[in-house]
Formats: C-alpha cells, sequence, structure tokens
C-alpha cells in the first residue's frame, strides 16, 4: 500500500505501512526525531511494534520534520499518518529586501525537487534515482545577524539612521515572524497567546514552551501538549494506584492472548506425557561441544531435542499438517517449519525455522542460536514469527517439570520440554541417580489421533534415551 501522500508542494506525509503479513494497526514505541530536525531519504525516524515484532521505519525522502501526529506509546491504524515532512522549507517566507544581501532562512535547507519514481518496500524505500545536492544547514546563530543586517541596509535606502537595536519582545527579527517551533507554536495557538508578544528565553532568540505558558492568561491553566493531535491516543504507561496497577494490553502481548484464546477454543487440545532418561543425550551434548566441527554454534540440549522431534516427524509425516476450516481440508505439509517458543520482554513469540527438516546438525545449531539472540533483542521480522507447523517450548529453563502447551495458531502439535534434573532411576536392574526430564505433546485431535501422537511423543523419548537412533532413523 502507499505510505506517503503529498499535501501540497511543500509539504509531503508518511503514513504508517504494513510491515508484513497483513497487519491492521502498530504501536509506535519511540521517535528519533522531533519537530525541526532535518531528515533524509532512508533514515529511521522511529520505533513500532507490531503484532508480532518491533520495526523501524526509515522516511522516504528529505526535509524538515514539520509534525508529528502521534506521541509514542499510541497504537496507530495502518494507512494513517504518522509524520508531516516539509520537503521545501522556507518556501512559503517573505523574499528579502531588493537592496538586501540574499539570506538563506534561518535553520532552513534550500527547498529540493521531490523525488519521483519511487516504489514503497517493506523497509526502506529502495535507492533514489539520483541524489539531491543541499546546502549546508546554517545554524540559528545566524539569526540575530542576519535581521540587524536586513534592517540596516533597509534604512539606509529610506534615508535614515538605523537603529541602535530593536526591542525583541517576540524572539523574532524585527518585523518578522516570531521564532518557535511548530509545536510551540500550537500550543500558542490553543492557549490563545500572540507570540509577537511573548519574550523569549530559547537559544538564539527561540520561543520555547515554558515562555508560552508564562504569557498564558492567568485563568488559563497550562496544558500539557501532546506529541500528536490525537484525542483517542491509547494510554503509554500503566495506570497505577495504592491497590493495583493497569496494564494496557497491545502489541505482541495482545496478538498472544488472542491467537491464544482462539487456538484453544478452536482447536480440540489433546496432550501426553513421557518421562524419559536422557542421561546419554546429556553425554552427547558434553562431547559435541567439545567436537571441532561444532565450534563457534550454540549447544544445549534443545538442539537434540529438535533434532530428535525432526526425526519423529519424518517417521510419523502425517503429523505435520494444517486444518483447513473453509474448504473443509487437511494439509500436510511436506516441509517443517521448526518453532521455538521465546518469552522476550514484550511477552512470548514463536520464531520458526524454516525447512529446519533440511538442516543438518550443525546448521540447525546455528538456526537455534541466530533465532535466540534475535528474539532477545527484540529484532524478529514479522516473516520469521509466520509460516509455522510444530513447535517446542521449553519451559525446563523455569525449573518446572511440564505443562499443557496450547497449540500456536494454525500448528498441528507443540511439544513442552520440562527441567533435566538428577533423579533416582532403575537403570540396568538397579536404582541408580540418572538424569531425568518429562516431556507433554499436546495437538489437534481433528488431525492427530490419539495413536499418532503417542507415536511422535514414543519416538521423542526413544531418541532422548539412545541418541544413536539419530543416525539410524535418520
Amino acid at each position: 500500500m502507499t505510505t506517503m501522500t503529498e499535501t501540497s508542494a511543500r509539504f509531503r506525509e508518511f503514513k504508517m505501512p504494513d510491515v508484513g503479513e497483513g497487519l491492521t494497526e502498530a504501536e509506535i514505541l519511540k521517535w528519533f526525531v522531533q519537530p525541526g530536525d532535518t531528515v533524509t531519504d532512508g533514515q529511521v525516524v522511529c520505533e513500532v511494534e507490531t503484532a508480532k515484532a518491533a520495526v523501524e521505519l526509515p522516511i522516504p525522502f528529505d526535509g524538515v520534520v514539520h509534525e508529528l501526529r502521534f506521541p509514542e506509546g499510541t497504537t496507530v491504524d495502518v494507512g494513517q499518518v504518522i509524520i508531516a515532512i516539509d520537503v521545501a522549507p522556507g518556501s512559503g517566507d517573505a523574499p528579502a529586501p531588493a537592496a538586501a544581501p540574499v539570506q538563506e532562512p534561518v535553520g532552513e535547507p534550500e527547498a529540493e525537487a521531490e523525488p519521483k519514481g519511487r516504489t514503497p518496500v517493506l523497509v526502506g524505500y529502495g535507492v533514489a534515482e539520483s541524489s539531491t545536492k543541499r546546502r549546508p544547514r546554517k545554524g540559528a546563530s545566524a539569526a540575530p545577524e542576519a535581521a540587524a543586517v536586513a534592517a540596516a541596509v533597509q534604512a539606509e535606502l529610506n534615508g535614515h539612521t538605523a537603529p541602535a537595536a530593536a526591542p525583541a519582545p517576540a524572539g523574532a527579527p524585527a518585523g518578522g515572524r516570531p521564532l518557535a517551533k511548530p509545536p510551540v507554536r500550537k500550543l500558542a495557538k490553543d492557549l490563545g497567546v500572540d507570540l509577537a508578544t511573548v519574550v523569549p528565553t530559547g537559544k538564539d532568540g527561540i520561543i520555547t514552551r515554558e515562555d508560552v505558558h508564562a504569557a498564558a492568561p492567568a485563568a488559563a491553566p497550562p496544558v500539557a501538549e501532546p506529541v500528536a493531535a490525537a484525542a483517542s491516543a491509547t494510554p503509554v504507561a500503566a495506570a497505577v494506584s495504592a491497590r493495583e496497577t493497569r496494564i494496557p494490553i497491545k502489541g505482541v502481548r495482545k496478538a498472544m492472548a488472542q491467537a491464544m484464546v482462539g487456538s484453544a477454543f478452536t482447536a480440540p487440545h489433546v496432550t501426553e506425557f513421557v518421562t524419559v532418561d536422557v542421561t546419554r543425550t546429556m553425554k552427547l551434548v558434553a562431547e559435541l561441544k567439545e567436537d571441532k566441527d561444532m565450534a563457534g554454534v550454540r549447544i544445549n540440549p534443545l538442539l537434540i531435542i529438535a533434532k530428535a522431534l525432526l526425526v519423529a516427524i519424518k517417521r510419523n509425516p502425517e503429523v505435520n499438517a494444517t486444518w483447513d476450516e473453509a474448504n473443509q481440508e487437511i494439509v500436510q505439509k511436506h516441509y517443517v517449519n521448526l518453532g521455538i517458543a521465546a518469552a522476550t520482554p514484550r511477552g512470548l513469540i514463536v520464531p520458526n525455522i524454516k525447512d529446519a527438516h533440511d538442516k543438518t546438525l550443525p546448521q540447525l545449531a546455528a538456526s537455534l542460536g541466530e533465532l535466540v539472540t534475535t528474539a532477545r533483542d527484540g529484532k524478529t521480522s514479522p516473516a520469521a514469527m509466520s509460516g509455522g507447523t510444530v513447535t517446542i517450548t521449553n519451559v525446563g529453563v523455569f525449573g518446572v517439570d511440564t505443562g499443557t502447551p496450547i497449540l500456536n495458531s494454525g500448528e498441528s502439535a507443540i511439544l513442552a520440554v520440562g527441567a533435566i534434573k538428577l533423579q533416582p532411576w532403575v537403570h540396568k536392574g538397579k536404582v541408580k541417580p540418572r538424569q531425568v526430564t518429562t516431556l507433554a505433546l499436546s495437538f489437534d485431535h481433528r488431525l492427530v489421533d490419539g495413536e499418532l501422537g503417542s507415536k511422535v511423543l514414543a519416538d521423542v523419548a526413544a531418541i532422548l534415551e539412545q541418541p544413536k537412533r539419530l543416525i539410524t532413523w535418520a
């Protein structure tokens, strides 16, 4: 969809794009620019969080930030304008007197031609056909000198002596427009304050918000100006009282809740359990850590468990399917996109390893390591969280024995792995301390009957008990 509009020859608007997978909204996490800042084509202006991931948005043209339409923490629908850019700053100002030296508009770059022939893409907007040369932006410190020179020249032309210094109660050059940023101008308008009567205290004679509040009528209490005019903005922070805290449900957590409710009340869940001796698997993990062929990749029990599940699916391919309600069909998948449930500060996400069934053990280890690192950094892309077929959730890292996991929406099965603990176990006719864990497999009973589900779980357990089966069964 188009994410930018042209409101005039001077101002252009950038809309919240659909950053992937048909999402309808995103929350603005952080603005990296403020009104008055100069931006260039491809510069990241904000970070947004969709129902699946945090994404940085670049601006597709050059100019000066005119207005931020929404504050941080606001959930914005796809297609709504989030920022307006002045692509020809200074073009609306009155020209300098004829005999006066030509002055560039204070603090604003030269007007430039608008880019054409640009095609929006997911992240960024492609490479511009040609780069636009721009004069260096002059600092705001040039404002007093420019005004003084212009006033002196004009006085000479009129045959008068130039005044020594013009009083500046409004923070503007003589006869010019008061110096203030767009949000400050809006605040003054809301409070009914004439900027020409305000005494500036900002650097180089710029009027600040505090100046406007100080000049406001006594009967009018100061109004906290939002970053954007959005009356329906959602709460940015949790509402805290003495007895309770209310946290807005949005972003990843909102999507997770909706998906879990939808899955729980759509697919008939069945969960089966098995407790297994994984002592040999733990020995294999220790040996792989010393293997030079596995150097540089993360080795842990989850790697062997993932490989065991992939082998079990290969032996029982019917489990790797999805239910097509619209067409009343069971769709069997001939590939495995292996999901790994990951707890992040923003909530639970389930990125998946594409075509995991085709990966060797070192490749699978590298993919697992990359997946975990990306998830912890909050940089998982929407594409990485779509198209999963089966999932593993490792609740054992929290010291939990096992659980009854809910299926990831659209998938047929999810394997929960419990904590691996040293326990008394009958081994070769004697009670010995062995490393033991409990596995739980939840599956969609429309797709997977009890026999098939039991076979898959039994195969995973058998491989973890005797890892050499990875060779004989693969």
